[in-house]
């Protein structure tokens, strides 16, 4: 056996959360200077290339992987768990109306402010209505499906993997066998590609350290506390309660399960589709249903988006302190409903969520030009927001998954 094949059976029998960790530590440092020395700017900029490969080869393979995966598991397998994921889906919109109402919470307790510019002309008649948002989901659903798995339009691949896979259940044995080793080949190549996030996430912690700092987000520190505050607190208070109720066992042995393998990856991706694979892959090593975890994680990546909820409510709440303009109970409880709802119609990669912000923002008269400043700001600060938004998201897919499966 040569020097190259023993270092590389080294690596793949390797512990792949230390070997993610490693990465996370020297992308960090590089970054770091990088950011105070220009001549180091070339080798993170070098290294940034490995975080966008990675990235890039997820969000390649996650539709195609979501697709054969949806439609072999209605082809191959017995519908025994239709309950099961009827429960996933009650635990879906229990979360993410949580989610927002907690962000509603915390929006009253610890009100925040920005720094928006015009803003005399800030208020209009805008509609408060979320028909345009359900429209847009219900037009998805039927879009062309190679333009679906093309753009990641997970709600049409979802649509057309569930007809399709119905529409082949009595196909002949031959077919299903082809079927079958064509998700077999695919979950191949979904391994190899997570087996790299070592060297991915390395790039991405690098290049993200070398733009920004830390220096960059100061002015906005209550902001990032109050949004990472209420994340973590539906993460490790809301969820767990969840869970307990659901399983009346100890929720936080799950919990931190999820955050090690789900959550550290989506940090770092910023992209509830790009973990899609991460996510499947845990939910095998948790040997759960995979007729359950085949449809469900997919479409958590789309509707179950707690962090998204709370992101919409939190800037939208700090636009509308900052404009003076003042909202009752039932105001707040609409916004929650509208964060909620608005944040299933969130895209799963990075930043999704920000573009729902104007739609919250109409529910109180807000003009789009001050919503877009807005919208801005969120990504200023998403190097942190959208980073713990989406680790908060992805986790929770696994999680509400596990318990329904058990």
């Amino acid at each position: 056996m040569s020097m190259f094949e023993k270092l590389t059976k080294r690596y793949t029998d390797g512990n792949l959360i230390v070997q993610i960790l490693f990465g996370i530590i020297l992308g960090a440092i590089l970054g770091f200077i990088a950011h105070n020395y220009a001549g180091a700017t070339l080798a993170a900029n070098a290294a940034s290339v490995l975080g966008n490969l990675f990235v890039g080869a997820l969000k390649a393979i996650a539709p195609v992987l979501v697709f054969v995966l949806v439609s072999s598991s209605i082809v191959l397998k017995e519908f025994g768990s239709g309950t099961g994921l009827k429960k996933i889906i009650i635990l879906y919109i229990i979360g993410t109306f949580l989610a927002s109402l907690s962000a509603v919470i915390a929006s009253f307790i610890f009100p925040t402010t920005l720094v928006l510019q015009n803003t005399s002309d800030a208020i209009t008649s805008a509609p408060s209505s979320i028909i345009e948002v359900l429209k847009t989901l219900v037009f998805k659903m039927v879009d062309n499906p190679v333009n679906a798995i093309a753009s990641g339009n997970y709600i049409g691949i979802l649509t057309w993997a569930v007809g399709i896979g119905l529409a082949l259940r009595h196909a002949s044995e031959q077919t299903k066998q082809m079927i079958k080793d064509a998700s077999a080949a695919i979950t191949k190549v979904v391994k190899f590609v997570i087996r790299l996030a070592p060297f991915g996430i390395f790039g991405l912690v690098c290049i993200s350290v070398a733009q920004t700092g830390f220096s960059a987000l100061g002015g906005y520190l209550k902001l990032i506390v109050v949004l990472v505050g209420t994340m973590l607190f539906v993460g490790f208070v809301v969820n767990a309660i969840i869970v307990y109720l659901v399983t009346k066992k100890n929720p936080y042995p799950l919990i931190m399960t999820c955050v090690k393998e789900s959550a550290v990856t989506a940090f770092f991706t910023r992209s509830s589709a790009a973990n899609i694979p991460v996510n499947m892959n845990l939910c095998k090593k948790l040997n759960l249903d995979e007729k359950l975890y085949s449809i469900s994680i997919p479409l958590g990546a789309t509707i179950n988006m707690a962090g998204a909820a709370v992101t919409i409510a939190v800037l939208a709440l700090s636009a509308v302190n900052t404009l003076g303009i003042q909202i009752g109970f039932f105001d707040a409880l609409l916004l929650s409903v509208i964060a909620a709802i608005g944040a299933c119609g969130a895209s799963g990669v990075a930043g999704g969520s920000l573009m729902l912000i104007p739609l919250a923002c109409s529910l109180f008269g807000i003009s789009n030009d001050i919503a877009m400043q807005v919208v801005a700001v969120g990504f200023i600060i998403g190097v942190i927001q959208d980073s713990v938004e989406t680790a908060l998201n992805s986790s929770t897919d696994v999680l509400f998954t596990a318990i329904a499966s058990k």
